[in-house]
This record gives C-alpha cells, structure tokens and sequence, in this order.
C-alpha cells in the first residue's frame, strides 16, 4: 500500500506479522540508534542506524533486494532512510506504518533489552528543560528567556519539516550511542539472512 501524502511504500504491522508467520518475511531494517534498538526491537531485524546507513549506503544495496522493510520508532526515520535508498537505485523498499509504536500497540512480538528512553522522550525533557530553566532564570535576568523561544521556534520547525536537530544531537550522546555499530558486522548479517 502507499500513503498519498508522502509518496512513501508503506506496510502495516498486521500484513508484515502475516508474512513473517508464513515464512514469507522480509528483511528487517531498523534504522533507530543501537541504544533504542536494544530496549526493543522485531525479532530478527538488523539494526542499521540512520548515521552508518548514510555513509555506508553503497555497500549496504549490494546485500539488499527490494524485500526489505525498514523500521524505527513512528515511521520518519524510516522514511528518511527509505528516500535515501531510493535516491542510491533501491526505490520500492517499505516501511512498517507507525513504526515500533505500531507494531508494539498491535501486540506483534518483540525482543526486549534493558528500558531506556526512547528519543522522543529525551528530546521532550531536554526541550522543557531549557525552556523551563530559561523562563525561570528570565525573572532575574532579562533577555534569557529568548533561549527559549529559540527552543521552542526549533522544535516548530522539527514538525513541519519532519526533522530534529536536537534528536540528531542526543542520538551521539554515549546514552544513546552504546556500542558503535560496524559495517561489515551489519553485512555479515545480512549476508547470512535469507
């Protein structure tokens, strides 16, 4: 199925379950930072992240086909990761509708690693935070609280252009990063993937 307004290939999280009970499931690619992915993540999907997947986006369509579903937390990484496999020569890979909110709220089975917060999450409490600190500090020192409205003019921003700046930001703090995901153990497995 495809979304009219994005122009984006997408599949729903019952349809991608029917076809991995069947047997007839595609690879998995989970574009989230490696700390999202350990707290939760489809059994059997790779995690790609969005950073290793830019740079290493040549080597990776060598390994892939057009049987390739691509996974992050709500669907907008995914999609970003989905236009710059099209832009390399792979245009009709898809997307899991909704992403792991999706699939999680469907009940689908995942595998579970240690609870973090997922980058939504931080980018809410860092942004309240500054906005909270700086409007509080206004009181006493006028001028501070434009740091806020910086802040909050970003995020504006972050929704209508469907990016965030501090969530690429927060995505390279060690909490996020875990281990550095390497290029050939990502086509390692791959390669031994059917």
């Amino acid at each position: 199925m495809t979304s009219n307004a994005s122009r984006t290939a997408v599949i729903d999280s019952a349809a991608l379950q029917r076809l991995i009970q069947e047997g007839r499931g595609p690879r998995l690619l989970d574009v989230r930072t490696p700390g999202e992915f350990r707290t939760v993540h489809i059994p059997g999907a790779c995690n790609v992240p969005m950073a290793v997947l830019r740079e290493h986006r040549t080597e990776l369509l060598s390994h892939l086909d057009e049987n390739v579903v691509l996974v992050c937390r709500s669907g907008s990484r995914a999609s970003q990761a989905q236009a710059s496999f099209a832009e390399a020569g792979l245009p009709n890979l898809r997307v899991l509708d909704g992403g792991m909110i999706a699939w999680e709220s469907a009940g689908a089975p995942v595998d579970r690693g240690s609870e973090r917060w997922d980058m939504e999450r931080q980018v809410r409490l860092v942004a309240g935070s500054i906005v909270l600190t700086t409007g509080l500090a206004g009181l006493l020192v006028p001028g501070v609280h434009l740091i806020g409205t910086a802040v909050g003019a970003g995020l504006v921003y972050a929704a209508v252009s469907n990016s965030c700046a501090m969530g690429v930001l927060l995505s390279k703090t060690p909490y996020n990063r875990g281990p550095r995901t390497d290029i050939r153990t990502v086509v390692k497995a791959l390669r031994d993937k059917p």
